[in-house]
């Protein structure tokens, strides 16, 4: 057997084999497939039997399920990048190979493929909204009637319901036990959010995969088989999923804002634009929100109160040797690092040419403003630079002022933070009453500038022993805690909303639970209210 698998080795054959074990822990993460791999290429034979079942420990919990398909996706992107399946793409007959690859790399890679597609579209879509070429197409579309052109606009609003997914489950359920039977079960399965939760898993394995591929660096993640109806407390929902499905998931809503603000559709009217971006929207509250959603008493107002305790603990908490990543955010930021320790130079090239998508992305925003009049130089841009800068050194100033005068010298820091939040409203009143700024615009500033920079973030820890040498680094651990806390209001404030109503926590834990649980569950809160009363 091998390390707790229900594999059965031919012992002779394997060990003059080269052996069931395989040299690396990082490359042979999947050593189960690896194994398979090596009885195949060695003209081996693997069988397939059924037996009764026996019990067996199972990942219920939405995190224990996320950490496994982690494992399983990292371990897949070393596959990808092994010589093994390349030995085995080359010798293979054709069906064979198609069968290889449907069941090892293809499926990750296929996934991948769908959430790429979702950036491309994005970005297309953004591109087409601020060069004004979508308004100028619909214009001329409905000046001379050109249908074909407005459909070929729109046609994603078809394709994007996701209904295609479901479509080989609904014939296979027909076939077997008739449609009547698959129609009720796909509702059922709507109502059960398991639309929620293939969303949110298609992130999981994307991010894990798409690292690997890029960085290397899998690892063995322990998921444990524990008892999974207990709370999961934001701080950890928040460490399992940020960089995953939170970051990626935030910068999407930029995207669609941006895209409802300035695109063609949402001047047209705001149907048009709901049909184009339905599926994006709901890609994008369940990335965010799904952890919460399935979380065990994640809206119950006590919970989310020790939440938020926890929370700022744990990120004002410094980090230093021996502090685990669970205890403070510096650990844990540091630790987010530890593929680009292993990475190569080709590895750090490519995350700092992935992250200028973001100054693309301002330099198209910039030029919407309406303090640019129309104008189109690249003036207008290098304005914009001279702004980030201006607030980077503000933010230099008082990360300074923290270490020299926070301690000894409080008055002092708090006139400094004074004065600089005085010099911005100023600031910012000039340029209200002078050069006409408008609320859209400062709003179209925000959202230029924040992804601006985060894109700093990724390049500064991309390049990370230059900016160390620099002496830019405690600046850019303070730039990314000010992010971090950011990331989590934002997440926070709508669970903390929903919390405020009682009957969110009854209908969320009817929704997780059986009716004998969830009677009992609510039985117990009733209990412990009356013990809390009489202490």
């Amino acid at each position: 057997f091998h390390y707790g698998h229900p594999d059965v080795f031919d012992r002779l054959f394997h060990i003059t084999r080269g052996g069931i074990s395989k040299a690396s822990r990082v490359i042979n993460l999947s050593e189960d497939i690896f194994a398979g791999f090596n009885s195949t290429l060695r003209r081996g034979n693997i069988t397939h039997h059924e037996y009764m079942q026996v019990g067996k420990g199972r990942d219920v919990g939405l995190n224990q399920i996320s950490m496994f398909e982690a494992k399983v996706a990292n371990g897949n992107g070393e596959q990808a990048l092994s010589r093994d399946i390349y030995r085995l793409g080359h010798r293979f007959d054709f069906f064979r190979m198609l069968s290889c690859y449907f069941t090892t790399v293809g499926f990750y890679f296929s996934t991948m493929i769908v959430v790429l597609t979702v950036y491309v579209f994005l970005y297309g879509r953004l591109y087409l909204a601020l060069s004004g070429l979508e308004k100028s197409l619909l214009q001329q579309a409905e000046l001379k009637k050109n249908l074909p052109l407005e459909a070929a606009l729109a046609s994603q609003s078809l394709v994007q319901l996701g209904l295609l997914m479901a479509l080989p489950m609904v014939m296979e359920i027909g076939l077997e036990r008739g449609f009547r039977k698959a129609l009720s079960d796909f509702i059922i399965m709507q109502l059960q959010l398991a639309s929620v939760f293939y969303t949110f898993s298609l992130g999981t394995k994307t991010h894990y995969f798409g690292r690997t591929i890029l960085h290397g660096g899998a690892k063995y993640r322990a998921t444990g088989r524990g008892f999974v109806v207990r709370h999961e407390k934001f701080a950890e929902n928040y460490r399992m999923y940020c960089r995953s499905h939170f970051t990626k998931g935030l910068e999407l809503m930029m995207l669609l804002l941006v895209y409802h603000i300035f695109g063609g559709y949402a001047a047209k009217d705001f149907i048009s634009y709901l049909l184009v971006t339905f599926s994006m929207w709901f890609l994008v509250g369940t990335w965010l929100f799904a952890p919460f959603l399935f979380n065990p008493s994640g809206f119950e107002w006590q919970k989310i109160v020790e939440d938020w305790d926890d929370w700022n603990k744990w990120i004002n908490s410094r980090g230093g040797i021996g502090v685990p990543a669970s205890k403070s955010w510096e650990s844990w930021w540091e630790e987010e690092q530890d593929h680009l320790k292993v990475t190569g130079f080709r590895g750090r090239l490519l995350e700092v040419l992935l992250s200028l998508r973001f100054f693309l992305y301002q330099y198209g925003l910039v030029y919407q403003l309406n303090i640019a009049n129309g104008n189109k130089s690249l003036i207008v841009y290098g304005l914009s630079w001279l702004v980030i800068v201006a607030l980077l050194m503000v933010l230099k100033v008082v990360s300074v002022g923290r270490q020299k005068f926070s301690a000894d010298f409080q008055l002092m820091f708090r006139l400094l933070k004074a004065l600089l939040f005085v010099g911005f409203i100023a600031v910012l009143a000039a340029l209200f009453l002078v050069l006409k700024l408008s609320l859209k615009d400062l709003f179209a500033c925000i959202l230029a500038f924040l992804p601006t920079g985060w894109a700093l973030l990724q390049i500064s820890q991309a390049c990370r022993p230059l900016v160390i040498w620099t002496g830019f680094w405690d600046s850019v651990r303070a730039l990314a805690r000010g992010y971090e806390y950011m990331m989590g209001l934002i997440l926070f404030t709508p669970v903390a909303t929903l919390a405020w109503f009682p009957f969110v926590s009854e209908f969320q834990t009817r929704l997780l639970f059986n009716q004998a649980f969830s009677r009992g569950l609510q039985i117990s809160r009733i209990l412990a209210g009356g013990k809390r009363q009489q202490s």
